[in-house]
């Protein structure tokens, strides 16, 4: 049996996206295949997202944000777009839309409980 990809998708992949995929990662270990991309790409990952997920063990300041494209859309088995109305490429398998408010400002204690927020919903939708 293949392990399903799971696609998260932000606009800069820079935030939501590289959180939702590092949450998976932290929350269902080997079941599923996380990956991200954004549909305007940062030149890096946001440091308070990366300094929260730090706080939990995980290590993704390294990563690097990356466009979105039908061919990646399409190897996914879901598509989670961690913001509504997001324009994507390809179709989607199974799309999943999530909405998260802005943190009131990108530092790591504002940013907290979007994580906070993104773990749930991750454990809610892919917790087995």
């Amino acid at each position: 049996m293949t392990t399903p990809t799971v696609l998260f998708l932000c606009t800069h992949n820079a935030g939501r996206s590289q959180l939702g995929a590092a949450l998976l990662e932290h929350i269902a270990g080997d079941r599923y295949a996380a990956t991200s991309a954004g549909v305007a790409p940062a030149d890096a990952v946001n440091p308070a997202i990366a300094a929260t997920v730090a706080e939990l063990g995980l290590d993704i300041a390294h990563r690097v944000p990356r466009k979105v494209t039908a061919e990646i859309v399409d190897s996914a088995d879901v598509v989670v777009a961690m913001k509504p109305g997001l324009i994507i490429p390809g179709t989607p398998r199974r799309l999943i839309e999530w909405s998260f408010p802005d943190p009131a400002a990108w530092d790591v204690e504002s940013v907290r409980p979007l994580r906070e927020a993104v773990a749930a919903a991750i454990a809610n939708e892919f917790d087995d």
